[in-house]
């Protein structure tokens, strides 16, 4: 944990970025009846029927400390998915960084060998030199800022129904422009300082702390 809070206290520096990146899965949703839209007196008033259309997935990156973040849709989420996400990230969106910072959760398509499937060895050789990756701890997913990207593409962008892929995408991509455009930030509060204050309890005890903890207690 403190890996990943220590990463995020580190001052900008645009040639080692710190980028933040996760996945979400959204149904592809389609309406039976055409729903009757907002007029005085009536709310927005929709069928409960729908159709599925399948399930797409969004990779979703973001630079909190720039402001910037970027969201493909896929159809799929394999590791040769994440692998193309990642030649993406360093060769088109970062060239010119020398090394980048990546967040990540422990999901199994997140690591090198993926990036040794997808591209011939001296490529995914490249592509591994500029990383550095900084996992999450298990069950401790909410300390990537990438959540809180996920959480605003939800309530901003996806909070209706959506039938198909390349209306989804032109969605996100719309969402993702105007975000970019403002250089909406991620305030982030929860420090080391905080996480030893409040999370006490996680970090083991040793010697006189023990001691000082059972006083605390009997106080």
């Amino acid at each position: 944990m403190e890996d990943i809070l220590q990463t995020y206290q580190l001052p900008y520096d645009p040639r080692v970025p710190v980028v933040c990146m996760d996945e979400a899965s959204k149904q592809l949703i389609e309406d039976v009846a055409v729903p009757l839209p907002v007029r005085p007196g009536h709310a927005k008033r929709q069928d409960h029927e729908y159709i599925r259309h399948g399930v797409c997935n969004q990779f979703v990156f973001c630079e909190p400390l720039r402001g910037w973040r970027r969201v493909k849709v896929t159809g799929r989420r394999t590791r040769l998915d994440w692998a193309e996400c990642i030649r993406e990230l360093l060769e088109e969106c970062y060239p010119k960084a020398r090394r980048i910072r990546l967040v990540l959760d422990n999901l199994n398509t997140h690591t090198g060998a993926s990036l040794y499937e997808r591209f011939e060895p001296d490529h995914a050789r490249r592509l591994l030199d500029r990383l550095e990756f900084h996992y999450t701890p298990k069950h401790a997913s909410w300390l990537n800022m990438a959540e809180i990207e996920i959480s605003a593409l939800n309530r901003q962008c996806l909070n209706r129904r959506i039938a198909d892929l390349e209306v989804m995408r032109a969605e996100v991509a719309a969402w993702e422009s105007q975000r970019n455009a403002a250089k909406t930030k991620i305030h982030w509060s929860f420090t080391i300082a905080v996480a030893r204050t409040k999370l006490a309890k996680q970090y083991p005890v040793i010697g006189n702390r023990a001691s000082d903890r059972k006083q605390a207690n009997s106080d």
